[in-house]
């Protein structure tokens, strides 16, 4: 019988299982995750894999999933795709002490949210460390701080749906 398992210990099977096994879709990965007991879907496994980062590489005649360390290091280009979409899943309330931003989220999130600021685009930051559910992210100067929070704060910000009734109502 499947049962729901917290999203921490799915993502620690995401990850045991792309490491282990040759898995080339989402679907073996809904089906190898079931075989272990987790009841997830489709759209979980699709975020899960934006939260962790996995990319998919060739591997003789098919692209399997990998985590992202075994790309090695600066093997992929910086991107806040994968920040916005934890950001749009995951509430983070922000906070200041001098040079030191925190951001707080739920339980077992801070690694994946500073992992995912480390691999964007947002550069204004000496680093992060991760607790569990608390970051701290540090600067060196008030304008680098400044920069980086607007930035932030803009990727928080989830994007307008745009479509037919939008726009006519706009005008």
């Amino acid at each position: 019988m499947a049962v729901l398992a917290p999203k921490r210990d799915r993502h620690a099977a995401i990850r045991r299982l792309v490491a282990d096994r040759s898995i080339g879709s989402q679907s073996e990965l809904v089906d190898a995750l079931s075989a272990l007991g987790f009841d997830v879907t489709q759209a979980t496994i699709s975020r899960d894999i934006a939260e962790l980062g996995l990319a998919k590489v060739m591997r003789g005649d098919r692209s399997i999933y990998v985590n992202p360390e075994a790309l090695g290091p600066g093997a992929r280009p910086p991107s806040d795709e994968r920040l916005r979409r934890i950001l749009a899943d995951i509430p983070v309330t922000i906070g200041r002490s001098g040079l030191i931003v925190v951001l707080t989220g739920q339980p077992g999130t801070a690694n994946v949210i500073a992992q995912a600021i480390d691999e964007s685009t947002l550069t204004d930051q000496v680093g992060t460390v991760a607790g569990d559910n608390t970051l701290i992210v540090l600067f060196a100067d008030e304008p680098a701080l400044e920069r980086w929070l607007g930035r932030f704060e803009s990727l928080q910000v989830p994007a307008e749906p745009v479509n037919a009734l939008t726009e006519a109502l706009a005008q």
